[in-house]
């Protein structure tokens, strides 16, 4: 059980993302934020794994960045670095622009509900094995559950106060595109790290690296907005949460569950995510819960549990990184 409570424990993490930025400068932009997070997080991810990789140089085997799979076949393994790191890079202003055309329903629906579905689907056909039955039930019991607490379903269900779209707007198809794009990046960087973690590559490792080159990648971005929030109290306890507990301590959760658990398990097990948000939003931010977002909580609950829970019949996951559970 442990790498599952792994990855609720990320989701959680990550779930806290409103709630910090709720907490900090109003005139900050998503943008920004973004890139600060990434910066600070992606930083101190790539320290640790070059202080963990100069540990062990000495008596552990460190696997050649350039080096292609055991096998000697498939992308070299700097490829897919870049890729992960473009998938980390690419999610962010994705499903920002997606909840800016569509609203935080509908753009956070498709987004997340997108990304287990997608991630299971590409692993499915790069490795040719099927995620599984569970896998499958409790994908669609959880994006229900998703679709519940959004409010998409009634003017009663969803968060209120979370702009959400009204049901007289039409639906944007570059929205729609944006927050597909945002899981297809999601289930992208899943995979890909992945990759590197069945080759050998420790959880730091892999995050350190992935983000380490999102990190530079951010700085420009960062460098092009409005940093004068980054000088205010409020902005920098949100940039330092977001960064270390959001980015930092939730990714090597998320990385050493990766590398015990199969891509789309993962992806699936982190809708936790919402769930721990909209919890969040109601206890901390005293925001109003209404009835079909209380069922929606419930199912998706119910989903994460289906998937966790260990059943008869079902392989665990051998010894060792890169074991499929």
């Amino acid at each position: 059980m442990l790498p599952y409570l792994a990855v609720l424990l990320a989701a959680v993490c990550f779930g806290t993302t409103g709630t910090a930025q709720a907490f900090g400068p109003a005139d900050a932009s998503s943008l920004s934020i973004g890139a600060a997070r990434i910066l600070i997080g992606g930083g101190v991810l790539a320290v640790i794994a070059l202080g963990l990789r100069m540990r062990r140089r000495a008596t552990v085997r460190i696997p050649d960045p350039a080096s292609p799979g055991p096998s000697g076949r498939g992308a070299p393994s700097w490829l897919l670095l870049l890729v992960a790191a473009a998938g980390v890079l690419a999610y962010q202003p994705a499903f920002f622009l997606g909840t800016s055309l569509n609203g935080v329903a509908v753009g956070t629906v498709v987004a997340l509900g997108s990304a287990p579905i997608i991630t299971g689907l590409l692993d499915w056909a790069l490795h040719r094995r099927f995620p599984g039955a569970v896998w499958l039930v409790a994908t669609l019991v959880a994006t229900a559950g998703v679709v519940l607490i959004s409010g998409l379903l009634g003017t009663d269900g969803g968060v209120a106060g979370e702009g959400m779209a009204d049901s007289t707007t039409a639906i944007s198809v570059p929205g729609l595109v944006a927050s597909l794009g945002a899981g297809a990046s999601y289930a992208v960087y899943t995979l890909a790290s992945k990759a590197l973690l069945e080759r050998g590559w420790t959880p730091s490792s892999t995050m350190g690296s992935v983000f380490g080159i999102a990190a530079v990648f951010s700085i420009p971005l960062l460098l092009a907005t409005d940093m004068s929030w980054l000088a205010t109290g409020p902005g920098l306890a949100m940039a330092l949460w977001l960064g270390l507990v959001t980015t930092t301590v939730a990714y090597l959760l998320f990385g050493w569950g990766l590398g015990r658990l199969r891509a789309s398990t993962v992806s699936t097990l982190t809708l936790a995510e919402p769930l721990t948000a909209t919890l969040l939003g109601t206890l901390v931010l005293g925001e109003v819960l209404p009835g079909l977002a209380v069922v929606g909580l419930v199912v998706l609950a119910a989903g994460l549990v289906i998937l966790a829970v260990p059943w008869r019949g079902r392989s665990n996951p051998a010894p060792g990184v890169g074991a499929p559970s």
